[in-house]
């Protein structure tokens, strides 16, 4: 069993739910330890967001699952990880804080230059921002 932290698209409820992502793949149900934040910069790269760690940054909201170890490679072609090779995404590890208890989580952070000229998500929710930009666009078009 491995910790992972989950920041964007593998939040529940989000396009690449872990928790669809591993029944799809006959995996057992990853289980929610809970809410965490990890310091950094979030940013919108479209149907996604990105991490970038930097400790003088602010909190990133995210949540920690216990998980199979055989959901890591899903996970890891979900980012488009690939052994030896250049993605947005990499795959590192960290520790954080839930409910009191430290924990060493791998997470999928991308480096400034995935970044550059993109929006920062000021708040660190990807979750509240893309629904409150998706509301905002269907106002705009008339949905």
């Amino acid at each position: 069993m491995k910790h992972v932290f989950v920041y964007g698209t593998l939040r529940a409820g989000e396009i690449n739910d872990i928790g669809a992502a591993a029944a799809r793949n006959g995996i057992s149900t990853p289980r929610l330890v809970g809410r965490a934040a990890v310091t950094g910069r979030l940013y919108d790269l479209g149907d996604y967001p990105g991490l970038v760690q930097d400790e003088a940054a602010g909190p990133v909201r995210g949540d920690v699952y216990e998980i199979d170890d055989a959901l890591v490679p899903v996970l890891d072609r979900i980012e488009g990880i690939e052994p030896g090779g250049e993605g947005v995404f990499k795959s590192r590890e960290l520790t954080v804080t839930v409910a009191d208890r430290e924990l060493r989580c791998f997470f999928y952070p991308v480096d400034d230059v995935s970044v550059s000229g993109r929006t920062r998500i000021e708040a660190g929710d990807w979750i509240s921002y893309r629904l409150a930009r998706d509301s905002v666009a269907m106002l705009e078009y008339g949905h």
